[in-house]
């Protein structure tokens, strides 16, 4: 490959270097997303713009969430101080040394690197103290969990976050739009649009976009519920911890309590009140997965009065208690191998 050069043919400065940084059961899906993008925009420019390197804590090779292992190019502690470092996670990842870990991600970030995640690695470089007063994309499967741990960040619904020198991105996708934006604004926008168009790519969303979300009852995406629908879910997404009552809610989207019923009941097949349950047991189910607060501290977030009240319906809803969801997880956990 030859040198890096500009589109005059002059010599320019030395390629950027990503390094991409694999906890256990971190989404490989999130690893291609990043990588492909660069590999492509090397290629079409046939410069060698961009370099990257896959870190892991000890060397050893980490086991992605697909039971598939990666091998490292180098160490944490071997790492030469990269232009970007990318922590791809899983929220409760199981690292080797996690003070070392930690420390080290914070030395970059004081050495002026470009520190983020993606999906799941938000929960490490929060735990590191870096996110704190930062603009952040969380996936929101971990909205609730992130929330709760880290209450001095700034989570938000966009599919990708640049707040200074934090970048972040909620999924797969996202990383993706992510990587296409460095690439315009490193290389030119003629490369990152043929980028997007080798991957078939939507062109990059901006930070604008917010996520896409599922309705309570998966049967459709949130985006795509009846006006009054909307605005009653939104309302219900803003009082988890504090419950309002039902006739409020259709007075303030200024309908009947008869009207919101039906347009609920067409739209999710669920009522009103029933959909609301549903959002804040969704809401205990993430917390109960992916943080490590007592059942009572999730009941009191999502506004029941008690734990056993709550996990009767948590019981309801899915088919096992919040103490058997979270024990199954932590079995999961153990069974994975995280070595090749």
């Amino acid at each position: 490959m030859k040198p890096q050069r500009d589109f005059d043919g002059t010599q320019v400065r030395t390629p950027r270097r990503i390094a991409l940084l694999i906890l256990p059961g971190f989404p490989m899906g999130c690893l291609s997303s990043a990588i492909e993008p660069l590999r492509a925009a090397n290629q079409i420019s046939d410069t060698e713009t961009y370099r990257w390197q896959v870190v892991t804590e000890t060397g050893d090779a980490v086991m992605s969430s697909a039971g598939i292992a990666f091998a490292a190019d180098c160490t944490l502690d071997a790492l030469e101080r990269p232009d970007a470092l990318y922590v791809i996670s899983s929220p409760q990842a199981d690292m080797a040394d996690p003070r070392r870990t930690l420390g080290a991600l914070r030395r970059l970030a004081r050495l002026g690197v470009v520190v983020g995640a993606f999906s799941g690695g938000v929960f490490p470089l929060g735990r590191a103290g870096l996110l704190d007063g930062h603009r952040v994309s969380v996936h929101w499967c971990y909205d609730a969990a992130f929330r709760a741990e880290f209450p001095l960040a700034i989570p938000g619904d966009a599919v990708m976050t640049i707040d200074r020198r934090r970048e972040t991105a909620s999924g797969a996708n996202a990383v993706f739009d992510l990587m296409l934006r460095r690439i315009g604004a490193e290389m030119d926008s003629r490369v990152m649009t043929e980028v997007a168009c080798w991957f078939q790519h939507p062109m990059v969303r901006s930070e604008a976009v917010s996520q896409r979300r599922p309705s309570a009852n998966g049967a459709s995406a949130s985006d795509m519920l009846p006006a009054a629908v909307s605005r009653a879910i939104a309302i219900f997404s803003a009082h988890i911890d504090d419950p309002v009552l039902i006739g409020d809610v259709a007075r303030q989207v200024a309908v009947s309590d008869r009207q919101l019923e039906r347009a609920f009941k067409a739209a999710t097949g669920l009522g009103p009140l029933a959909y609301y349950r549903r959002m804040r047991l969704n809401e205990a189910r993430q917390m109960v997965l992916y943080s490590s607060d007592s059942l009572r501290e999730v009941a009191a977030a999502v506004g029941y009065s008690s734990a056993a009240r709550m996990t009767r319906h948590y019981r309801d809803a899915f088919g096992r208690t919040p103490r058997e969801d979270r024990e199954g997880l932590d079995l999961f956990r153990v069974r994975q191998p995280v070595r090749a």
